[in-house]
């Protein structure tokens, strides 16, 4: 499963903040419905972010919401919208985009809550169900197209859109691509593909993608979700079913567990608060953010 010179240092988390009960919406949902048996969901938290005040953004899928969180942990709503929101970035113009599984790419402005199109099909097809999304240095929008597939059905896509338009695809066999990292020169793209319970090293070329190969695996009834990277250019993984957050050094090695101090689902991680030394994590189980220190900053 993993290479080890020595065990793994165990790193603490503790919770930050909860999804205040008032935010709470205890009513069926599409998203339930197709991916949690019809149950119930009062909330499912992923895709953190943080801006330069401080703040951390979320949403919620099954309920099409963004919300905001304050360094003091008080919640509020950005937007609510017809949509089903997975993974967020914040682009260097400002804007908040975000990987919807039912309308593919979008934009929201903070200030105003106005949510709007930024790539909704291609080549006038549409998309398979957005998950996640990192914009690179120079402006490319990376994102996955996951939809419902997995090992019996490798027909996820990652995409690359640049600033001109040009949309190119990298990956068009992934078992549920998931979150997605670039590496620390940017000359390579960490993808976590959920239903192989593994990441997937992409080496990225002028045309797209090079010898690909499996970066580390896992186990689990669901699998790896979303993925940081550290200044070091240690990746931290999120495992969605294992209640932990793992982190990997550049050659694979397991350096450290962070255990969840809530429930199993860690969907997803962003560096944050001073310096950028506290990992936030997403327990979307019980719609709680967890924190952990770290000895690196986030890169």
């Amino acid at each position: 499963m993993f290479w080890l010179k020595e065990p793994p240092r165990v790193i603490e988390t503790r919770v930050f903040s909860r999804v205040p009960e008032e935010l709470r919406r205890r009513q069926r949902s599409a998203w339930g419905d197709a991916n949690k048996g019809g149950a119930i969901v009062d909330c499912f938290i992923e895709g953190p972010v943080f801006d330069a005040a401080g703040n951390l953004y979320l949403v919620d899928i099954p309920h099409g919401r963004i919300f905001r969180v304050s360094p003091a942990g008080a919640w509020t709503t950005v937007a609510e919208y017809d949509g089903e929101p997975n993974g967020l970035c914040l682009h260097p113009d400002g804007r908040l985009l975000v990987a919807d599984y039912k309308r593919g790419i979008l934009a929201v402005d903070i200030a105003s809550g106005t949510v709007s199109e930024v790539l909704g099909r291609r080549n006038s097809e549409g998309l398979k169900g957005c998950n996640d999304l990192i914009v690179s240095r120079r402006g490319d929008i990376y994102f996955t197209d996951q939809g419902q597939t997995g090992l019996h059905d490798p027909t996820g896509r990652v995409f690359r859109l640049c600033p001109d338009g040009r949309l190119d695809c990298l990956i068009a066999n992934g078992p549920s691509p998931n979150g997605l990292v670039l590496g620390k020169n940017e000359a390579v793209l960490f993808v976590a593909m959920t239903r192989d319970n593994s990441v997937w090293r992409a080496p990225l070329t002028s045309s797209g993608v090079s010898k690909v190969g499996r970066f580390c695996s896992f186990g689990g009834t669901s699998g790896p979700d979303g993925l940081a990277l550290d200044a070091a250019g240690n990746l931290l993984v999120a495992h969605a079913s294992l209640g932990h957050v793992f982190m990997l050094a550049p050659n694979g090695e397991l350096l450290a567990r962070l255990p969840s101090a809530a429930g199993t689902t860690c969907t997803n991680v962003a560096f944050g608060g001073p310096e950028r030394r506290t990992l936030y994590i997403t327990e979307s189980l019980t719609g709680t953010v967890l924190m952990a220190d770290l000895p690196n900053p986030g890169a």
